[in-house]
Parts: structure tokens; C-alpha cells; sequence
């Protein structure tokens, strides 16, 4: 008997997950599923991304709903329209043997009407994303104060994206007696608060730390000058010839210069960010699921809520100034029991930003040499010869050119052809490397003079990286810090104590100042409080618009510090 038979799942869910392929329960299904059969507790699960959680929460659901009622008994929120029609899709199949079982699935770029039609035909599930599902509670649409299971999952990333007030909204219209059943890989502050204000003594499950990377993936970085990134970029691809998997970048233009140069160069690759229509993304996103893409190169807001199996590696092209974001990343890796590789790219002066992230997901980075132009070579060699000796020969529909062939091919020996027919491939990989230098860092020759000129540059980065950021929230607006911008500076009264980071304060200014273009110098969060520039002319409307806001209950607390001219 499978543990999945010793949960006590009916016959027709155990029929279902066999049909796909399902043995043995993972950790975090062994856990939930029997509690969510035998209790009606509210229940916080950390687990990483890709450990199974739809069957964790899903199997029992299905289990207990009630196909006889026509309207929603389970509410199942997510961060992404991609994340939501995945559940949907998954419950769909764990359901496939039980009749009269309605699953809607609510996302926006889709027509609304559709939607509403899904939903008056009796759905018994409801999986949505936040937006969505609370324009149609609005419209009187979706009836969610009978519902019996409340999902959150992957909480914190819905938190990140601004989605605090939709889920506020949803919740206070919900039932108190439901059961509410929280998924976080991580567990900050404002997860904390969400349990502790709906829902009453959850039961807290975990399949590893709090906060931690996942245990099937593996840390590794290498060390090069910033100018030569992207050198090493490639030839980290170059020496994983059967790579599959996603470069993570700071901003969307870099992501697009990125994506644009490999594909340049030839490699199998293309762009997922916030400027692309919902066409266009979900184009791209269909080309990498099937494997037609080696590599995406994505912004963290364009990568949410994908939900992609079997990647090989995650490539940090920049560390993220937030440990918690480095979590999410290599969390896509080592997905389903399979090993993973993390990849973080960085110069000297991000060492220490490095052991910060160490520290956060009590993982030990690996350091590796970036390849030689030698190895990779040889790398390439072989895999090539792996596939020649694995390819499959269709010998009837090549019957029909083998006598040409053989004719123009008779003059080589068995070694000649040999020979030939490999350097088609291989030589493009000997011209390119054969002079190529070595790129690696020695740790202990960088000078202080380069520190200093280093320190600067990143400083003019940051500014543009923080302000791209505001920018991938897409229908704010938000712009990059210009030079020559004249700059007032306020004092913030609350930091890091208070779980403000720099990101909460560029989403506060977005909230506070809808449909404005408010330029945002430099950010600095301190311990207990914190400073921000704004451009000056919006001065009086920034001092306006924070005079009554509140964070997480707190008043918040602004001042003018100083202009800059």
C-alpha cells in the first residue's frame, strides 16, 4: 500500500493521481494532506516553490467538497493568471473521476463575461488572482461568504506584488468559521500579520526553515570584473550545453539587452518583462514550457507565478537586493525531487551582499572558476557526440538521399568523415575561444582605488535600478533617476524594525500618488527610520498625500531633510 492509499483518499482521487504518474507523496503533501482530512484548523505551511502544494491543499478539498451544491465551497487565491490556470488545471485533473465537479478560474486580460458565465453554472472551486476575484465580488458576481476553505498561496508573493488591500478586502468578506490555509516559502512580517488577524490558531507545518533556500539546490557564484558579465554569462551557458532554465535581471532594460545579445550570438533565448502584451507573454512562456527556448531572461514581476518543471539552472545575472527575492529564484530549480543549480554572477564589491544572502538561506555558496575556453571546447565536443550517438534515425524518410550522400561523401575514410562531420559544429566553439582570455578575478588583487571607483558606479546603478523597478508596476508610472534632477529629501519615520525596505517605500509613493510620474532619487533604510528624494515639484503634493497614511496600523511620519540643487 502507497502512503497516498494510507491518507484515506477516495478511490477515484487515487485513480486520477496514478493516471498521473503520482507514487510517492512529497514531504509537504505528507504532512497537509492528512491534517486537512481530519481537521478543520487553520493551517501555515512554509514550503518552497515547486514542492508540491496545489495536491497538498487540492487532494483534501476535492476529497470534502460537495458536488451537489452549485456555488463556490473553496477559494483558492494566487499571485499570477499563470499560477491560477496551473491549480485550476491540476485540480481539474486530480477531480476527473468525480462527476459534476465545477472549477472556475478568474485572472484579468481575459474576458470578464466568460468568467461570469463559468461562475453561474455552479462552480464548487474558484482559484483567482486578487485583482480579478475582488472586482467580481464587487460586481455581485462571486458569492464568497459561504465558502468553506480559503487558500493563500504563495502569500508572500502576492504581498511583493502590492496586493495587500485586495486580499484585506477579499478576506473581511469571507466567513469566520472557514478554514484558512496559508503557503509561504518565506514568512515575513507581513504574513505574520495576515495570520494573526484572520485566522485563529493556525497550525504551522513546514518542510524546512523559515526562509531558507531549498535542499536539492546547489549555491554556486563566480567572480569577474562588472565589464565582463556578460562574457561570463556565456560561457556559463557554454559549458551547460543542455541548460534549461531562467537568467534573472534587475530591470527590463537590461533584460532586453540580454535576451538581445544572446540571441545575437545564437543562443536558443528570448525576454519575458512588463512591456510585453499578455499575447506576447504568454507566446513566450508557451516556446519555454515546451523546451523551445533554452533560456529566459526575466525581471522578477515578469518571472511570478511561473510554474515551470525540470529547469536546470537559475542564473542571478545580478544579486537582488533582497535575500528574500534570491529565495524565490532558486526555488524555481530542483523542482519535483530533481536536483538544481543557483547561479549568482558578481564582482568584488557584492561579496558582502553574497554572505548577507548566505546568512538569509543558511546555504553555503560554492565559488567556481568561470570556464576556460579549453574546457568549454571539450564540453561541447562530447555533447555533441552524445547526440549524434542518441539521435533518432528515421531511415525511411532518409532512405530516399542516402545514394548522393554516400556519392559525394566517398572519397573520406572512416577517421576523415569522422573528422568532418563533427568540426561543422565544433569549430564555431574553437575560433570563438581560441584566443579568449581569462576572465576570473583574483580576490586578492583588486585595489582600493577600484573599490572607490566601484562604490560610485554602483551607487549610479542603484539609483536606475530602484527607479526601473517602480516601473515594472506597470500601470503607475515611475521613472529612472535622471542626472541633473533637483531633488528634495525627506526624513521617513519608520526602518527596517518596522519591515520597511526599499521597496515598501517606492510601493507607498505609487499608492499615495496615483497617475503620477514622480521621479525617485536615492532610498535609505535605516534601522529605525529611513530617508527618500523625490523630485521637488511634486514636494507639496508628497507632504500632502503622506499626511494620513498609515502602515500596517502605524501612522507614518514625514519631514523635509533638505533640498538637493
Amino acid at each position: 500500500m502507497s502512503l497516498f492509499e494510507s491518507m484515506g483518499l477516495r478511490s477515484e482521487i487515487l485513480e486520477a493521481i496514478r493516471e498521473l504518474g503520482f507514487v510517492e507523496p512529497t514531504p509537504i503533501q505528507e504532512k497537509t494532506v492528512p491534517f486537512l482530512l481530519e481537521s478543520n484548523q487553520d493551517m501555515v505551511a512554509l514550503a518552497q516553490t515547486g514542492t508540491g502544494k496545489t495536491a497538498a491543499f487540492g487532494l483534501p478539498i476535492i476529497q470534502q467538497i460537495d458536488p451537489t451544491l452549485k456555488s463556490p465551497q473553496a477559494l483558492i487565491l494566487s499571485p499570477t493568471r499563470e499560477l491560477a490556470m496551473q491549480i485550476a488545471s491540476d485540480l481539474a485533473n486530480f477531480s476527473k473521476f468525480i462527476g459534476k465537479m465545477n472549477i472556475s478560474v478568474l485572472y484579468g486580460g481575459a474576458d470578464i463575461r466568460q468568467q461570469i458565465t463559468s461562475l453561474e453554472k455552479g462552480a464548487q472551486i474558484v482559484v483567482g488572482t486578487p485583482g480579478r476575484t475582488l472586482d467580481l465580488i464587487k460586481r455581485k458576481k462571486l458569492r464568497v461568504n459561504e465558502i468553506q476553505w480559503l487558500v493563500l498561496d504563495e502569500a508572500d508573493e502576492m504581498l511583493s506584488m502590492g496586493f495587500k488591500d485586495d486580499l484585506d478586502s477579499i478576506l473581511k468578506d469571507t466567513p469566520v468559521e472557514k478554514q484558512t490555509l496559508l503557503f509561504s516559502a518565506t514568512m515575513p512580517a507581513e504574513i505574520i500579520r495576515i495570520a494573526n488577524t484572520y485566522m485563529a490558531n493556525p497550525q504551522e507545518i513546514s518542510v524546512g526553515k523559515r526562509n531558507t533556500g531549498a535542499d536539492n539546490v546547489e549555491h554556486h557564484y563566480y567572480v569577474m570584473h562588472a565589464k565582463d558579465r556578460y562574457l561570463a554569462l556565456k560561457r556559463v551557458a557554454d559549458i551547460n550545453p543542455n541548460i534549461y532554465g531562467i537568467i534573472f535581471c534587475r530591470t527590463r532594460i537590461e533584460t532586453k539587452e540580454v535576451a538581445d545579445k544572446l540571441m545575437q550570438d545564437g543562443y536558443n533565448a528570448d525576454a519575458l518583462h512588463g512591456d510585453l502584451s499578455q499575447a506576447q507573454r504568454d507566446h513566450v512562456m508557451g516556446r519555454f514550457r515546451s523546451k523551445h527556448l533554452q533560456m529566459l531572461v526575466a525581471t522578477d514581476v515578469a518571472a511570478r507565478g511561473l510554474d515551470v518543471n525540470d529547469l536546470t539552472h537559475v542564473i542571478n545575472y545580478n544579486l537582488p537586493d533582497d535575500p528574500e527575492v534570491y529565495v524565490h529564484r532558486s526555488g524555481r530549480t530542483g523542482r519535483a525531487g530533481k536536483k538544481g543549480i543557483s547561479i549568482t554572477l558578481i564582482h568584488m564589491r557584492e561579496k558582502g551582499k553574497l554572505r548577507d544572502v548566505e546568512r538569509k538561506i543558511s546555504k553555503k555558496f560554492l565559488k567556481m572558476d568561470v570556464p576556460q575556453g579549453r574546457e568549454i571546447c571539450e564540453k561541447q565536443l562530447f555533447s555533441l557526440i552524445d547526440k549524434v550517438e542518441k539521435v533518432e534515425v528515421n531511415d525511411e524518410q532518409i532512405a530516399q538521399y542516402m545514394p548522393v550522400i554516400y556519392k559525394k561523401l566517398a572519397w573520406l575514410d572512416r577517421e576523415e568523415l569522422i573528422k568532418h562531420f563533427v568540426s561543422v559544429e565544433f569549430n564555431r566553439f574553437l575560433e570563438y575561444y581560441e584566443n579568449a582570455p581569462d576572465i576570473n578575478v583574483d580576490e586578492n588583487s583588486v585595489h582600493e582605488d577600484d573599490r572607490g571607483r566601484g562604490r560610485k558606479r554602483d551607487r549610479n546603478r542603484k539609483n536606475e535600478d530602484w527607479g526601473e523597478r517602480r516601473g515594472e508596476r506597470g500601470d503607475r508610472g515611475g521613472k529612472m533617476h535622471k542626472s541633473g534632477m533637483q531633488y528634495s529629501r525627506f526624513f521617513f519615520s519608520m526602518g527596517k524594525k518596522n519591515g520597511i525596505s526599499k521597496r515598501t517605500i517606492i510601493d507607498l509613493i505609487n499608492q499615495q500618488m496615483p497617475g503620477k510620474s514622480v521621479e525617485i532619487g536615492n532610498i535609505e533604510v535605516l534601522k529605525g527610520f529611513s530617508f527618500f528624494e523625490v523630485d521637488n515639484r511634486f514636494e507639496r503634493e508628497i507632504e500632502k498625500a503622506f499626511k494620513n497614511t498609515r502602515y500596517n496600523g502605524q501612522r507614518i511620519g514625514i519631514e523635509l531633510a533638505n533640498k538637493k540643487r
